[in-house]
């Protein structure tokens, strides 16, 4: 009996201990006393667009260095809903903290709020979500620097006057939108003889910028420029143009990799690339994730150490990466992304 009295004691205790532990663990919080790795799960728009590949290998590179889980997963082609399921599927593992590249800012936002509310510390890259439904914005460039640089760089290039069109990847994607305002913005106070035509998506798929680029250098034979907003629009409208044998003729410029586009840009069918360094802005995320999801990083923060990048300005919720930068036949031979 005394025997027996001893084991269910010795239960006890071992129970107890066990439940000890659980109740001071909440889901979503990294116990580092313990030794456990944080998760930070990373969603781009789309996994095979090769703008969110880059990210991909930025953010990579920061989780091998802080020694922490990253899960990376999204839609294969651009989907606010695919995105949701994935959102929930995060919250339902517990993840520590979750950075999305939002497709529709009023779609996502739901599924973030929830998160926020289970204790995941949200971040949004790329393309932001509604400022509620996370605690900050990791911004490449702001929407006036794209916007402007784009517009200011098509005026220089047709000299400030003519037609032109732009390619986007969707009529919902809330970064694109943004700088499609400010692109109009620019228009409107400096380039009166300069006429955006029209504005067409490409769900971003470079087959079908180039099949919608064919479609409107015939609807407008007076064409002068085809600015494309998204990466894979860039070298589809380039093929379109080359194969339209109007290289030179109808200028090309966008948003896009420098790996993608520069064989185009060297025989002078694309005469700019306009982005950032995308595998600093992956990097970027993924620090800043972590930093929040260990209380390092807090709201009102006026700027932020990230590793290698050094340190970030921070404007009131938006971690800033830098100003865009343009790629073209004299300089793109210098990056390998």
């Amino acid at each position: 009996m005394q025997k027996l009295v001893s084991f269910l004691a010795l239960v006890g205790l071992v129970l107890a201990t066990g439940c000890s532990k659980s109740a001071n663990t909440p889901s979503g919080s990294a116990d580092q006393s313990a030794g456990k790795k944080l998760t930070i799960a990373l969603m781009p728009k789309s996994k095979g667009n090769a703008y969110f590949i880059s990210c991909k290998q930025g953010a990579d590179e920061a989780a091998k260095e802080l020694g922490l889980e990253l899960l990376f997963d999204g839609p294969t082609e651009p989907d606010p809903a695919k995105q949701n399921e994935i959102v929930e599927n995060w919250i339902a593992l517990g993840v520590d903290g979750i950075a999305v590249a939002c497709e529709n800012k009023e779609g996502i936002s739901t599924a973030l709020r929830k998160a926020k509310q289970k204790g995941i510390k949200v971040l949004t890259y790329d393309s932001d979500a509604a400022p509620d439904a996370r605690e900050f914005f990791v911004n490449q460039a702001t929407p006036e620097g794209i916007g402007y640089t784009l517009m200011d760089e098509a005026a220089r290039l047709t000299g400030g006057e003519g037609e032109f069109v732009i390619i986007t990847a969707s009529l919902t994607a809330a970064n694109m939108n943004e700088w499609r305002k400010n692109i109009e913005a620019r228009l409107a106070e400096k380039y009166p003889k300069m006429k955006l035509m029209v504005v067409r998506p490409c769900d971003d798929l470079k087959d079908k910028a180039q099949s919608e680029t064919t479609t409107l250098l015939s609807a407008y034979p007076n064409l002068k420029l085809v600015m494309a907003i998204c990466s894979p629009a860039v070298p589809g409208a380039a093929e379109a143009v080359k194969q339209a044998g109007k290289a030179g003729t109808v200028k090309v410029i966008g948003l896009g990799l420098p790996g993608e586009n520069r064989r185009y840009v060297k025989d002078g069918v694309t005469q700019s690339v306009i982005l950032w360094k995308t595998v600093d802005l992956g990097y970027l995320t993924v620090q800043a994730t972590a930093a929040l999801a260990k209380g390092d990083l807090k709201p009102g923060a006026n700027t932020f150490k990230s590793g290698r990048l050094g340190q970030m300005d921070i404007k009131g919720d938006n971690v800033l990466l830098g100003k865009p930068f343009i790629f073209n036949k004299d300089n793109i031979d210098q990056f390998n992304f």
